[in-house]
């Protein structure tokens, strides 16, 4: 095998496809990166660590001699970024691999590609166009209260489902849920509902500026997204996601309004004194239109700020965990912020007032 392609079109696929290598893996050739050169000019890199599988395509490589080879993925990933502008050839003979670019040259040591998994073929149930700005930006305000407990596999994902027009994404660790709703063209007339890896998620996400549309696919195991010259193939999360609309209050007793930026501000500073598993206390007091924000760390000291909201209802002190409350307020959008409380025991609601797509619920600590 023997091709030549620029630096930057190389070093940009390396990138993408190395989001798959396996690091922990004891299959050495999980590693690797397997590099596959055609008659028709098209060179492909492909890697997986047997749960997300990842294809890039380039296509304006020259192509001298085809062939495939599996070389060690983070050394040849490192290899490349290293290199100078210019074209870079890759020639496989036998059980080596030269590269060069300039006069810089390189020999590394392949695996048999004969060895590495075969690319998962996938045949889907359910299609559907996605623009990749909407992904984007609808992961943005759910990805926070994505569980990290691999103990409890259908919280690590996020529930994606179409209805008509409707794209929603729903995410919950449950400590806190936080829910999107964008309106797309086009759609699913069938619905569809699936829970995707949040991790592969961001990843699509972040790999797929650039291009206008993600094109993804549901099967009974797997789910595939395409876009460009790029493609995904990861294993669907089994299990049921939890019925997050019955944790949603019907009601509220108390609904608190006021500037997000102003309200994040003073979080930020109140929760100075928070440390470690500190309740930061919220106060409202409806007579004087006022939210006080206060924290205690007996060894420390302790903190207080007042503002001027708008309130509707009754008073009420209620508790949050002051990370998890900063996160809700990062994932909104617009300049104000309203917060609905039922009472001190059950979960606050966050929404914008200007996005009624987008809620986050924060479940309460309990005071002392």
């Amino acid at each position: 095998m023997k091709f030549s392609v620029s630096k930057g079109e190389l070093a940009d696929a390396l990138s993408v496809v190395g989001r798959a290598l396996s690091s922990r893996s004891t299959l050495p050739i999980l590693s690797g990166i397997l590099v596959s050169a055609d008659a028709s000019g098209e060179v492909t890199l492909q890697a997986t660590d047997l749960e997300v599988s990842v294809k890039e395509t380039l296509s304006l490589a020259g192509v001298e001699k085809e062939g495939a080879a599996v070389l060690p993925g983070k050394l040849l990933a490192d290899i490349v970024r290293s290199l100078p502008e210019a074209a870079v050839t890759i020639d496989v003979d036998k059980e080596m691999a030269a590269i060069t670019c300039l006069h810089s040259s390189f020999a590394l040591r392949i695996l048999p590609h004969e060895d590495f998994p075969k690319f998962p073929q996938v045949e889907s149930d359910t299609m559907v166009s996605i623009p990749a700005g909407i992904v984007k930006e609808t992961i943005k305000h759910v990805s926070k209260a994505v569980s990290r407990d691999e103990t409890r596999p259908v919280l690590t994902g996020i529930l994606l489902t179409i209805d008509g027009p409707q794209l929603k994404m729903v995410a919950t660790d449950s400590y806190r849920l936080a829910v999107k709703e964008t309106e797309i063209e086009g759609g699913s007339s069938e619905g569809l509902e699936v829970v995707i890896p949040a991790k592969v998620l961001d990843e699509v996400a972040r790999v797929s500026a650039g291009t206008e549309d993600i094109s993804l696919g549901v099967a009974e195991n797997q789910i595939v997204f395409s876009f460009g010259r790029t493609v995904f193939v990861t294993r669907r999360i089994d299990g049921s996601f939890p019925n997050y609309r019955q944790l949603i209050p019907k009601e509220s007793e108390t609904k608190v309004t006021m500037a997000r930026e102003e309200l994040t501000a003073a979080v930020k500073r109140v929760s100075i004194l928070a440390q470690h598993n500190t309740p930061l206390r919220m106060s409202v007091r409806t007579e004087d239109q006022t939210l006080s924000l206060s924290a205690t760390s007996h060894e420390v000291g302790d903190a207080s700020e007042d503002l001027m909201v708008a309130v509707e209802g009754s008073d009420v002190e209620i508790a949050f965990n002051h990370i998890f409350l900063l996160d809700g307020l990062a994932a909104a959008e617009g300049d104000d912020i309203a917060i609905d409380v039922v009472s001190p025991l059950k979960p606050g609601v966050l929404t914008s007032p200007t996005d009624d797509g987008f809620l986050y619920l924060l479940m309460p600590v309990r005071l002392s």
